[in-house]
């Protein structure tokens, strides 16, 4: 199938192309004046036709044999959701001005997730542009956004998204993530996109009224049917999802996409659709660089490799591990999936050096081994301390910062931002945002009972929440209070100043002493204190101590790892203490006695050549 699927503006005028093998009969139905216009058919069951009096603006459903009028499945735009009419757009009426975008790579880069719908409160991709000044000064270089596929209701997380193709209405006019993505690579931002290609939402998905082969009973997936990659009449469903992976790229100029839960996008077939899906969207860029991310919670490490290896060809992989190991470290909490985690210093130092700390050994929250050899280069880790699933899977949706100490919070930011795998913020965690980050589905009715009962029981994995009482003040999915609560409150950026001023000091060391020659390497001080050294051709060497626990007094420490090169010493560069964080003060935690270790703190040290 070499067609562009959907409605495409060409010099003869609107081109109709759409799969319906379930239909003997399909007809563009002209919204304004009714009128039909019959498609025809090929062997394969897709229908094509072009008319030269339908252009841009125009509204149409397709007709089926039922009678019944239906939604594009390849609509490019809903401008009354997903069960109103498709709108024909002009995908050539952008003005682009970043001829000279090169595209991004993994490396050296810092992400920054949001959610388009409550990064500002009229939660438009337009307002969202007027905060990318913030990011640029913050540091940041490329941002994720996650799911704006259409989808019903007000308010939507994104991953119920039902027209794939289709930015979310809600959050302006066709053009507007365009205009988006232009003002971002002007700022030097490069912006990926988060994608669902192992289930549809629930409401408003009209596939299988056009094809009995978009979805397989084949798998399962926890969020209903999975799409059908490698069953009968798969080749269909395949091209379905490439061209839309391929448009986001090629149309919006976007720097790739971060691929949602891929362990439930099943494919037995001889060339896993990931690996079609890499290949064909790096063929759109064109000379464009560009990277895809992919969560994947049994961590398959594989899949990072190239093609000829075996891979997909992956750029990088989210590392909840590293989240996990942060997160028991600041809260003392080892409940559901963070059973498996201590948090103690050996996780940190072995994280650093190989990335994922499951590699395959016995998994006991799963009951299985879990992982697979991680054979990448750091940058293909993507660590973070919040993100949207993280901040939410809790009772109130409440942040890091809110759950730990402040010294211990700042601690663990120079943990994620001075470490060798690729760091990534949740929107508001630079400024200590107090909005929370709540599950929101705008589904009503029984529906929307049965997604708050979902919620539940989800939720009941921590013993906190597997309460009555707690069930009682888990934020309901379809109120509009819930949605409201988790816009950021943009005037917490002066409010919590000090705190901004700590992610832009620890993104601004990041660059300073980044070096890809560099060998990382770590020890442990105490139960919970380590170290991280990175090691320099020129003995120019770094060390960050960091200690999330009490005070280590003064005392020698039998680590040679704490030794500088001959004829250098230690120079204190940054502490996490410093009073405009907030902190206590700053102490050298090296002595003429021996190493002091304070509570709570980060401590980073540069060998120089000492003087005589």
């Amino acid at each position: 199938m070499s067609k562009t699927l959907g409605a495409t503006l060409t010099s003869r005028g609107c081109e109709f192309v759409v799969w319906a093998p379930n239909s003997s009969t399909v007809a563009v139905v002209n919204k304004s004046n009714g009128s039909t216009l019959p498609l025809k058919t090929d062997k394969d069951g897709y229908f094509t036709g072009c008319f030269a009096d339908i252009g841009a603006g125009t509204q149409y459903f397709y007709q089926l044999d039922d009678g019944k009028l239906y939604p594009d499945p390849c609509s490019r735009y809903q401008p009354e959701g997903p069960h109103g009419p498709s709108m024909v757009v002009d995908r050539d009426a952008m003005q682009w001005h970043d001829n000279e975008w090169q595209g991004v790579t993994i490396e050296k880069q810092i992400i920054y997730e949001l959610h388009i719908g409550t990064f500002t409160p009229q939660g438009t991709f337009d307002a969202a542009s007027e905060k990318l000044d913030h990011l640029q000064s913050l540091g940041i270089t490329i941002i994720e956004v996650m799911p704006i596929a259409e989808c019903p209701g007000r308010w939507n997380w994104g991953y119920d998204g039902v027209n794939m193709f289709a930015p979310n209405h809600h959050y302006g006019d066709y053009d507007a993530l365009k205009r988006f993505v232009d003002r971002a690579h002007a700022l030097n931002l490069g912006v990926i996109l988060d994608v669902v290609y192992n289930h549809l939402g629930p409401d408003g998905n009209y596939l299988s009224r056009f094809s009995s082969y978009y979805f397989t009973k084949k798998y399962q997936t926890e969020w209903g049917d999975a799409l059908n990659y490698d069953g009968e009449e798969s080749q269909h469903v395949r091209e379905f999802i490439l061209q839309n992976a391929c448009e986001w790229v090629r149309e919006f100029h976007l720097d790739g996409l971060r691929l949602d839960a891929t362990q439930s996008i099943f494919d037995s077939g001889k060339v896993h659709v990931l690996a079609d899906l890499v290949r064909r969207t790096r063929s759109a860029a064109g000379p464009r660089s560009i990277i895809i991310v992919s969560e994947n919670e049994p961590q398959h490490a594989t899949h990072l490799l190239p093609a000829d290896q075996g891979g997909f060809g992956l750029d990088a992989m989210w590392n909840d591990d590293f989240h996990h190991s942060a997160m028991v470290a600041a809260t003392g909490k080892r409940h559901a999936y963070f059973t498996d985690y201590f948090g103690r210093p050996q996780e940190f130092v072995s994280g650093a050096k190989y990335g994922f700390l499951f590699q395959g050994q016995y998994y006991q929250w799963q009951k299985q081994p879990r992982g697979q050899r991680f054979e990448s280069a750091p940058s293909a880790n993507i660590n973070f301390l919040q993100n949207h699933d993280q901040v939410a899977n809790s009772l109130n949706g409440v942040r890091l910062h809110q759950q730990t100490s402040p010294a211990r919070c700042r601690a663990l930011t120079a943990v994620l931002l001075l470490g060798p795998q690729t760091p990534m913020l949740f929107m508001g965690q630079e400024f200590a945002a107090t909005a929370p980050f709540l599950y929101f589905a705008d589904h009503q009715g029984e529906l929307g009972e049965a997604v708050r009962e979902g919620r539940y029981q989800f939720l009941t994995q921590f013993p906190g929440a597997a309460t009555l009482e707690a069930k009682q003040v888990i934020a309901r999915p379809g109120v509009d209070e819930t949605f409201q609560l988790s816009k950021l409150n943009w005037q917490e950026t002066q409010q919590h100043a000090a705190h901004l001023e700590l992610h832009r000091d620890l993104i601004a060391l990041r660059r300073r002493y980044w070096d890809r020659e560099e060998v990382i390497d770590g020890a442990v001080l105490g139960e919970q204190a380590w170290l991280w050294r990175w090691s320099a051709a020129n003995s120019n060497d770094r060390l960050l101590i960091i200690n999330l626990g009490t005070e280590i007094p003064v005392q020698p420490l039998a680590e040679p790892m704490l030794v500088c090169a001959r004829g250098m010493k230690w120079n204190l560069q940054w502490s996490s203490e410093q009073p405009k964080y907030g902190g206590s003060g700053v102490e050298n935690p090296e002595t003429n006695h021996g190493w002091y270790i304070p509570a709570e703190c980060a401590v980073l040290l540069q060998a120089q050549f000492a003087s005589n």
